[in-house]
């Protein structure tokens, strides 16, 4: 069972849940340490104090904010905690909105919300099912590691999930990353819907998804070097042809692929319709992406549970 990463209360009106919150995913990549390559010894990251010239103990060191490069104000552990922030010890419901409201870019890491023993079954088996036959998800505002945040709560299997969210305002405005307006005809359109189509999984269980190719290929490299074998090479990168992409050639290509690897018809089902007239041309505003993410490389190898 994983650790509990933080205690404390769901506060829903006057309804109080006692909460232990565990953290709900696992990292299965491969992590590498720092070594002095010359005999092979760990680097460690030592902590100095800059006026003495020594290292110093984690007893020693404390939280300051600097107001002025001759002024620093230092904060405890003890001050945080007193502070008078109803946040600081629940987490707090604020409203509940559609989950097609909220953007998947504030959406960001996910905990289980375990009820803290006997007395915490009923309110929190209450909040659960309310939030289930609302259809909507809650929004939270909590205080973790000297800061408030925004969350966002749902139901998974019958457990609360608690999601850090970022603030709106730390959502970058992507206006002026779009690119120029370009047109395109309505067949290359209806091509990449085709691609689209044939792409299309049941959800993201499906199997196809549930790949780590490059934490596999590092440990292959791995078990290579430890047994003194020459690790895998990638394959020499193809010459640039040097040529305009013709789109229709490579939705047509591309779809014939996507047929082939679920063992469908080869064929490939985009043909190009008579010309239309220019004046039917339809401006898209950002082709590109779409083009980008139909032709994103699957992973392949499977991750550990």
């Amino acid at each position: 069972m994983p650790r509990t990463v933080w205690s404390g209360a769901i506060s829903f009106g006057l309804v109080t849940v006692p909460i232990n919150v565990v953290s709900a995913t696992e990292d299965h990549s491969v992590h590498f340490h720092q070594v002095h390559l010359e005999d092979m010894s760990r680097v460690r990251v030592r902590k100095f104090c800059a006026i003495e010239d020594r290292e110093v103990t984690q007893g020693e060191i404390g939280k300051g904010y600097e107001v002025s490069k001759d002024q620093v104000v230092t904060v405890t552990d003890e001050e945080l905690r007193a502070m008078p922030l109803p946040t600081a010890k629940a987490i707090e419901l604020d409203g509940f909105v559609p989950a097609s409201s909220i953007d998947p870019l504030q959406i960001g890491e996910g905990y289980y919300l375990q009820p803290s023993g006997q007395v915490a079954a009923r309110p929190y088996t209450l909040l659960r099912k309310a939030l289930e036959r609302s259809s909507r998800v809650a929004v939270a505002k909590y205080a973790w590691s000297g800061r408030e945040r925004l969350g966002l709560l749902r139901v998974r299997d019958d457990v609360i999930v608690l999601h850090a969210m970022r603030w709106p305002d730390e959502i970058r405005d992507p206006s002026e990353l779009a690119p120029d307006e370009v047109e395109l005809d309505e067949d290359e359109i209806r091509g990449a819907q085709t691609l689209i189509d044939s792409m299309t999984r049941e959800g993201i269980d499906d199997a196809e998804f549930a790949v780590d190719g490059y934490t596999a290929a590092v440990e292959e490299m791995l078990d290579a070097k430890r047994e003194h074998r020459e690790p895998p090479q990638a394959p020499a990168a193809a010459e640039p042809k040097g040529k305009v992409l013709d789109l229709m050639a490579a939705l047509s290509e591309s779809v014939a692929k996507a047929k082939a690897s679920r063992g469908e018809s080869g064929d490939a089902d985009v043909h190009e319709l008579p010309k239309k007239k220019a004046a039917a041309k339809k401006t898209a505003k950002k082709p590109a992406a779409k083009e980008a993410a139909a032709k994103t490389p699957k992973r392949a190898v499977k991750r550990g549970a």
